[in-house]
């Protein structure tokens, strides 16, 4: 059961945001997190982002909200990921809260360590926070360590990082039934997710010849089943390309499956880029790709990166369980969405040639687009999110 968040006050706030990840950097949170200060901003609040050093190249990123960068260690890849790359944040983190000037609310992004210290720290200051729980951090440690020491340490920290909010926000109710089954009795209140649509828009392009995979790839998304799907769609489409831009810790291993299948010159990895570049590779793409490893315990996660790609005009093939595909379903009666399909390599390669034989032209594709930005904004998801921090500012206001 879910909770509404209250209307707040016309009274300017300030906030203040936590996140070891924030725009101009490529991610779903950086989206998520920039729609809400953007949202606040629109309603003459005050927004302060406490966050990383930011790759030079990528600019600044603020869109009128004040960002206190610092600088953390990075893994390989030039992410902020890992225990160690966590704590590099937390630590600095700890002490620019306690002395901050004091906001009327905390919003913070896991990892659920970043939590715990802004629920101690908040605490300390006797400041609410909102904590945002797009999914199960603990979950995901399931699939990437053997270790059930880690395992039980990290659920330990997410219980603790999560009860001491004062009110959650999340992106389904998938989420909240696992936060339940999980003991943590915080309200929380669905707030859902979108693209953020002043970047993610159709432009018309040439249509290439490529299927685009575009985000974060784990064992936890099984991306690599679009290896194998892949190999059996060239084998009678050839002259395709299957990209992936991003980062994840099976990219090896999915270069060598490509390799093993003979199709490695046509599986291309790129680095994560900013939305305004990926944008043009979406709105020439045939199709977007998504997936959702089944039977891992996860199967409640909603695969958010179809968002953008719908809001550019290109078209998702999504592979697996869970809300995403009950999505397209639905979706697929008012617009174009694209397929949804079994975790399977011969469904995947069937969706796939009914994208190259059939490519969406670009009347659809600009109707695509209209109907993602109508229904389906980051900003509409901002704003509700804001609902939920400005509530939690005053929760004699909040209804319930």
């Amino acid at each position: 059961m879910t909770t509404a968040a209250g209307a707040g006050s016309p009274t300017p706030e300030r906030v203040v945001i936590v996140s070891r990840i924030y725009r101009p950097e490529p991610a779903a949170a950086s989206l998520f997190l920039g729609s809400v200060a953007d949202a606040l901003l629109e309603r003459g609040h005050e927004v302060e982002v406490l966050t990383v050093t930011a790759p030079r190249a990528l600019g600044e990123g603020s869109r009128g909200e004040r960002i206190r960068r610092f600088p953390v260690l990075r893994d390989r890849s030039g992410y902020v990921r890992g225990y160690v790359q966590y704590l590099s944040f937390d630590i600095p983190l700890a002490f620019r809260l306690l002395f901050a000037r004091r906001p009327a609310v905390v919003l913070v992004e896991p990892p659920p360590t970043t939590g715990a210290v802004v629920r101690v720290l908040c605490a300390l200051r006797r400041i609410p926070s909102v904590y945002d729980a797009a999914d199960i951090w603990s979950d995901a440690a399931g699939h990437a360590t053997s270790s059930g020491f880690v395992v039980r340490a990290l659920r330990w920290v997410e219980r603790f990082a999560m009860r001491g909010a004062a009110a959650m926000c999340t992106i389904s109710e998938g989420v909240v039934g696992r936060v339940r089954e999980l003991g943590v009795r915080t309200p929380m209140t669905v707030t859902g997710f979108g693209a953020d649509t002043s970047v993610f828009r159709y432009v018309e392009a040439p249509i290439e010849r490529v299927f685009l995979y575009a985000g974060t790839y784990t064992e936890l998304h099984g991306a690599g089943i679009l290896v194998d799907a892949f190999a059996i769609f060239d084998a009678t489409r050839p002259g395709y390309r299957l990209r992936f831009i991003g980062n994840g810790t099976g990219r090896e291993e999915l270069r060598a499956r490509a390799e093993r299948l003979g199709i490695g010159d046509r599986v291309e990895f790129l680095e994560p880029v900013p939305a305004e570049a990926l944008r043009p590779q979406l709105c020439g793409a045939v199709a977007s790709l998504a997936t959702l490893a089944p039977e891992g315990g996860y199967e409640y996660a909603f695969t958010s990166k179809a968002y953008s790609s719908l809001a550019s005009g290109c078209p998702v093939i999504f592979s697996g369980p869970g809300p995403t595909a009950a999505f397209m379903r639905e979706a697929a009666e008012s617009a174009p969405v694209g397929a949804a399909v079994d975790y399977d390599a011969e469904a995947i390669a069937d969706a796939m040639r009914d994208a190259a034989d059939r490519p969406l032209p670009p009347g659809e594709r600009r109707r695509l687009s209209d109907w993602a930005a109508a229904e389906h904004s980051m900003l509409a998801t901002g704003r509700r999110v804001g609902e939920v921090v400005l509530g939690a500012a005053r929760p004699g206001r909040r209804s319930s």
